[in-house]
């Protein structure tokens, strides 16, 4: 019983924490070029076609935050 209760309160603290980081930072770095923007070749520089070379993306929570806010409007 107790395990279970330590489970859920701890899952809801992290989800509300996560929650937090999305409303204060949206924009995460880029997994692919991991926040740079571009990457090193023989032949000089090629850019991120994931983030359009800026090395932001944005967060799971934020896209989840605008589909829900756009399904309300």
């Amino acid at each position: 019983m107790y395990l279970a209760l330590l489970v859920a309160i701890t899952t809801i603290i992290s989800t509300l924490c996560y929650a937090a980081k999305c409303y204060v930072s949206p924009f995460g770095r880029c997994r692919k070029c991991q926040g740079k923007g571009r990457f090193p070749q023989r032949r000089g520089i090629r850019y991120c076609r994931r983030c359009d070379a800026t090395g932001l993306r944005l967060r799971l929570g934020r896209h989840v935050w605008n589909y829900v806010r756009h399904l309300h409007r």
